[in-house]
């Protein structure tokens, strides 16, 4: 074993206690220094992926799944970190945000890598109670029930998901995937527990409310990072534990016909993202449910996670730029501020497939996995639902230019919803060109 394999995990770990340490020392109204360890931290994690070596654990994979994982996670939390340093900087507690933020990335990359059940458990309550504190971080009564709902059904999920590890032990006498095997009653409570984490149904009832109860820059993360731990682990089980192709197939078409479903009525932009990070969810599972049945499975979901997480990153760095939730606030912002209009445009179409945007590859690769995998009927499914998803994203674009510009004046520049469109087209196009050269 080379301990040298695990450094991501350690260089994000020592951000986190190392920003932690800093910021007693520093005085409160300039924490900012925190933000600046956390992500120097991250960028070295990112760079360890990159040139670090290889090595085997019993119970922590370090592959290809772990590295994807490890990459997106560091990009999409420095993106977020930098939006939480603009909009939240100046807070007397704001320490403690860049802490925790950093300490729920460390359990995501852990859940991805976690080759283990009952590793993953620990992963599980290391991405989750960070977020559970993050979601009341504002101390206010929006704040307060999101964090309160979200406790309560990731308290109980958890629950359910120790109770599957308990009773795929028991049946199989190991916790280590290769080993372990779940029969049907233990996959449907760890299901529960990795569902819960990636928001799918019917574990989601929290998304609408904590991305509308929690502040933006806390919302926004929520609703991405913790994502690709739990679906890097749910295709680790697919593909190791579970036996149960069918009942992921029809999770994944519930998940993505219910949050696009939800989606069409919403005034608040907030509740609009958080069911499309639902219907997002849907598609995700596709790739999941086909594992080990196609080798398209696996670039599919990775690369469906990078291109989801930075358009969704995008997508809420555009609303704490405007400062508003009410959709009709959003009318005339194309002329009030057209470069974040622009990104909000990227980034809603990308979220329906449009190219050259990073999603509309990933979905390219996600139909073809669901048909090469045997389930031509849920990439109808899905396609279905791409095309009903276009109507409540135009409902958010057409007034942006075509209505009249008398909403609030943006609160902010939109930096970071310019950098994540940026990043989505930049992989979009070089996912084009693979795929064509392929």
């Amino acid at each position: 074993m080379n301990p040298l394999a695990l450094l991501p995990e350690l260089l994000v770990l020592t951000g986190g206690v190392a920003g932690l340490v800093t910021g007693l020392f520093v005085p409160r109204d300039r924490q900012r220094v925190v933000a600046w360890i956390n992500g120097i931290a991250l960028v070295g994690a990112v760079a360890a992926v990159v040139a670090g070596p290889g090595g085997d654990f019993p119970a922590y994979a370090t592959d290809l799944v772990t590295d994807a994982a490890r990459v997106t996670v560091c990009v999409a939390t420095l993106l977020l970190l930098w939006l939480a340093a603009r909009h939240t900087g100046g807070n007397a507690r704001e320490t403690e945000l860049y802490t925790l933020i950093s300490l729920a990335a460390l359990g995501a990359i852990l859940m991805a890598g976690t080759a283990d059940l009952l590793v993953l458990v620990a992963a599980y309550l290391l991405a989750s109670i960070p977020a559970y504190a993050l979601a009341g971080f504002a101390k206010d009564a929006p704040g307060t029930e999101a964090a309160l709902k979200y406790y309560l059904m990731g308290a109980f999920l958890g629950i359910c998901l120790l109770a599957g590890v308990t009773l795929a032990y028991g049946s199989s006498g190991a916790t280590a995937y290769g080993q372990a095997r779940a029969p049907a009653v233990a996959a449907v409570l760890l299901l529960g527990g990795l569902l819960f984490k990636a928001g799918g149904v019917p574990a989601h009832f929290w998304v609408p409310d904590v991305a509308e109860g929690a502040s933006r820059p806390v919302a926004a993360f929520v609703t991405t990072v913790p994502k690709v731990g739990a679906f890097a682990a749910l295709y680790r089980l697919a593909s190791e534990v579970f036996d149960e192709p069918a009942l992921l197939a029809v999770i994944a078409a519930a998940t993505m016909t219910l949050g696009n479903l939800a989606a069409f009525h919403q005034d608040n932009v907030r509740r609009l993202l958080a069911y499309s990070t639902v219907s997002q969810a849907g598609y995700l599972l596709v790739p999941v449910a086909v594992a080990g049945r196609t080798g398209l499975a696996e670039p599919a979901l990775l690369f469906y996670l990078a291109a989801y997480a930075v358009t969704n990153a995008g997508a809420f760095a555009v609303v704490a730029a405007a400062g508003t939730d009410r959709l009709r606030d959003y009318a005339g912002l194309g002329r009030r501020a057209p470069w974040t209009a622009a990104a909000l445009v990227v980034c809603l179409l990308g979220f329906v497939g449009t190219p050259p945007t990073a999603v509309f590859a990933a979905k390219v690769l996600m139909f073809a996995a669901a048909w090469d995998g045997g389930l031509a009927w849920l990439a109808v499914v899905a396609a279905v639902n791409t095309v009903a998803s276009v109507f409540y994203y135009l409902r958010w674009i057409r007034p942006v230019f075509a209505g009249a510009a008398d909403g609030p004046p943006p609160v902010g520049r939109g930096a970071v919803a310019l950098v994540a469109a940026a990043v989505s087209l930049v992989l979009g196009v070089a996912a084009g060109a693979a795929l064509l050269a392929a």
